[in-house]
């Protein structure tokens, strides 16, 4: 029998509970659990601020929490390529998650792909959103650095 590939998208600047909440349920869908991450290029043009750490920290990270079984940078010239490479039988997108959504279902069509597109649920979303984690993470950096780099 074959094993069901679900391919997930995201930035996954600051790991959180909340991201491994969602790789768990991901991982209902399917055998072998593939995040797309956004590069910073990306995250740069459509969030309109860098990303706290750059995308091979973020890679990194992601490859050595054992959540995930690949990791993959988004491709800067074409945001569905990698659908159309990996071929998944389920996408997850987060419960927050609109960016480069509209279209998804046409393109899959386009691929003669039978992918499932599902929304995961939030886990708790006003403790574990990522902007709210990240802003906080932002503002510590900046406070150690006017401090001049000494610690707590």
């Amino acid at each position: 029998m074959k094993k069901k590939k679900v391919l997930l998208f995201g930035t996954f600047d600051v790991l959180h509970p909340g991201h491994e909440a969602l790789f768990k349920q991901a991982r209902r869908y399917g055998a072998k659990l593939t995040v797309i991450l956004a590069r910073d290029h990306t995250i740069k043009k459509i969030k309109k601020h860098e990303p706290v750490y750059g995308e091979r920290a973020r890679k990194r990270a992601l490859e050595k929490s054992g959540l995930v079984d690949h990791v993959v940078l988004g491709s800067l010239q074409d945001k569905y390529r990698t659908i159309k490479k990996i071929k998944p039988d389920v996408i997850c997108l987060g419960y927050d998650q609109t960016n480069f959504v509209g279209a998804l279902g046409e393109k899959i069509k386009s691929f003669k792909l039978k992918t499932r597109i599902v929304r995961l649920k939030p886990f708790k979303p006003n403790l574990y959103k990522s902007t709210i984690l990240t802003r906080y993470v932002r503002h510590q950096i900046h406070k150690r650095e006017r401090r001049g780099g000494e610690t707590q």
